[in-house]
Formats: structure tokens, C-alpha cells, sequence
């Protein structure tokens, strides 16, 4: 753990930890992120996105140099509301938590929109909200509301019909034609292999641009998805701790993954290290003896972007004519 933090720290004192990935310290978004992720997935690049929970976990997983930002569903339920994933948080409280960290960082984001939360009506506004948030894409999957973690046991999925309608009336929802919509199939848990493979073949039909078989159980099932589809991007969900055996990232590229999430990491992380520190202050009484592992107040606030904001605030400054001034323009007020 204290290894792990002194990487933090010293990342975090770097000016530019990696060449070409400054963290933005901006108050408007970077536009175009849907079109960014198409032109990743069109690249033939395996894009690797770490999960984030909040902005602040958004902007780490940027300054680390990797080319997406996932938002868990599992560590926004964890973050917002301290519970399970389960079903718990509304769309609006995903679609903000997605909007939130699409804000404040300049690589896309792909966030997890969970069944869509609803009907095919639902799952309009819902494409709607994640668009209007700044997301690039989005994954819905094929479970009965109210859904669980896709790696949790009792899971219940809907008529393989009735998805491939929610995923037909997503595609033709979107406003950007770029937006990436992902369809994701809990089958495998639920019907088995075979049947989740052709519930991504009606969800590919549908139109969705990228598919994901959830809670694969070996490295043979996850050749077997890539060999059942050659001509279409999937996403590999390494679930850490979860169903899904870990699997190396050059074997994945190997097999030909085109997204590579690894959702809890930062989640799972950030709570050891702050249980780590709690127990410190418990009992030492400060947390004195550890803060040289930590990152300082100064550098903090400059990884966050204070100097950039102090800039901003001499630049748009108004000027002072004289003593006494009332107005901008000189005049009482």
C-alpha cells in the first residue's frame, strides 16, 4: 500500500507525468467526444479504460496517459449513495455522475447506462440525457430491472426480442451519429454460452456498434466470442475479483478485444488507501508520520488545477481606475 501511494505522490510532483496527456485544468468540456471514440475504435487500437467513480478518480485515470475513461456503474453506486450496485440509482443520478466527470477531463468517456431504465420510450431519454451529459457512449444491457452487478449471482435477463428493440430505439435516438451505443448480454450466466452469443447477434443487428459478453468464465469462452465475431468490436469487462479469470492485456489484444474496461481498480484502490491512513490517524493520533507517502496540500491543488483557475482570475480581472472607484467604468455604484 505504501509502495503504491509513493508512485501516487511522485506522479502527482511530475509536471507532465506523460508526454501528451496533460490533465486539463479547464471549466468547459472538450467537445466532440463521441466522434474521438469512433476514431479510436476505427483505429484498430485496443482502447484500455480504468473505471472512475467520480470526477477526481476521471482526472487520475486521464493523467495516467490512457486514451478513455470508463464510469462505473458499480463504483457510482458505491460513491454516490454507499451501496451495492443493485438497481439503487435512478438515471438522472447516473447521467449526472457521467456528466460530472465527462466535464473535467479531455478524453472520452464511456459510462454505464445499466437496462436503459426502462422501456424502449426510457430508453430514448436516456441516450438523450447520456448525450446531453458529454458522454461518448454508452453500454445497456439485457437484465431484468432491477439489475445487479453483472458479476453477482441471481441475475435475471429479459426476452432477447425486447432487447434488441431497446437497442434499436437507442441507435436511432442518438443525436450524433458518432455516439457509440455497446450492447451487453448477462446471458452467459443465465442461459448459458450459445444462447448469449446469439442474443449478440440480434443485438448486432439491431444496430449496435460494439458488443459486450458479460461474465465470460475462462479464456477459452473468451476466444470463443471473438471467433463468433470476427467483424465486430467487443469489449472485455476485467472484472477484478469477478467471474471472469484475469486474462493479460497482450492476450487480449492478441484475441483481438477492441475495449478493455477494468471497472473497480480505482474504486477498490482508493479504499484501501484511505482505510490505510484512517487506521494511521486512529492510532497515531494525526496522520503526521505518513504524510510524506501522501501527496502534499500544494501539490494536490496543482494537479486539480488552482494555478490554471489563479491565471484565469488575474485575466479576467477588472481593473481598479483609482481609490474610491465605485463601477467598472469608473461612475459610483
Amino acid at each position: 500500500m505504501r509502495e503504491g501511494l509513493e508512485c501516487s505522490r511522485d506522479r502527482m510532483r511530475a509536471k507532465h507525468p506523460l508526454p501528451g496527456a496533460p490533465v486539463t485544468a479547464r471549466l468547459t468540456r472538450r467537445p466532440g467526444g463521441p466522434a474521438r471514440l469512433r476514431a479510436l475504435l476505427e483505429s484498430g487500437q485496443t482502447i484500455v479504460a480504468p473505471g472512475a467513480f467520480d470526477p477526481l478518480s476521471a482526472r487520475l485515470v486521464e493523467e495516467a496517459g490512457f486514451p478513455a475513461v470508463y464510469m462505473t456503474g458499480f463504483g457510482t453506486s458505491a460513491a454516490l449513495i454507499g451501496r451495492p450496485d443493485v438497481g439503487l440509482l435512478t438515471m438522472t443520478e447516473m447521467a449526472g455522475n457521467a456528466g460530472r466527470i465527462a466535464a473535467c477531463v479531455d478524453v472520452p468517456v464511456i459510462a454505464d447506462a445499466d437496462t436503459g431504465y426502462g422501456n424502449p420510450l426510457n430508453v430514448i431519454r436516456t441516450v438523450g440525457a447520456y448525450e446531453a451529459a458529454g458522454v461518448a457512449g454508452i453500454h445497456l444491457e439485457d437484465q431484468v430491472a432491477p439489475k445487479k452487478c453483472g458479476h453477482m449471482e441471481g441475475k435475471l435477463v429479459i426476452p432477447a426480442e425486447e432487447m434488441a428493440q431497446k437497442v434499436r430505439a437507442a441507435v436511432e435516438a442518438r443525436v450524433q451519429p458518432d455516439f457509440v451505443i455497446i450492447a451487453r448480454t448477462d446471458a452467459r450466466a443465465v442461459e448459458g454460452l450459445e444462447r448469449a452469443l446469439q442474443r449478440g447477434r440480434m443485438y448486432r443487428d439491431a444496430g449496435a456498434d460494439v458488443l459486450f459478453i458479460e461474465a465470460l468464465t475462462s479464456e477459452a469462452e473468451a476466444e470463443a466470442a471473438v471467433t463468433a465475431f470476427p467483424d465486430v468490436p467487443l469489449l472485455f469487462n476485467w472484472a477484478e475479483g469477478g467471474k471472469t479469470p484475469p486474462i493479460s492485456l497482450d492476450r487480449l489484444r492478441e484475441l483481438g478485444y477492441r475495449i478493455v474496461i477494468f471497472p473497480i481498480s480505482t474504486l477498490l484502490a482508493a479504499t484501501g488507501a484511505m482505510r490505510w491512513i484512517l487506521q494511521e490517524i486512529a492510532q497515531a493520533g494525526t496522520p503526521a508520520a505518513a504524510m510524506r507517502e501522501m501527496p502534499t496540500f500544494a501539490e494536490f491543488v496543482e494537479f486539480i488545477g488552482l494555478p490554471q483557475v489563479h491565471e484565469a482570475e488575474q485575466r479576467y480581472a477588472v481593473k481598479a481606475t483609482g481609490p474610491g472607484t465605485g463601477g467598472a467604468d469608473g461612475s459610483d455604484v
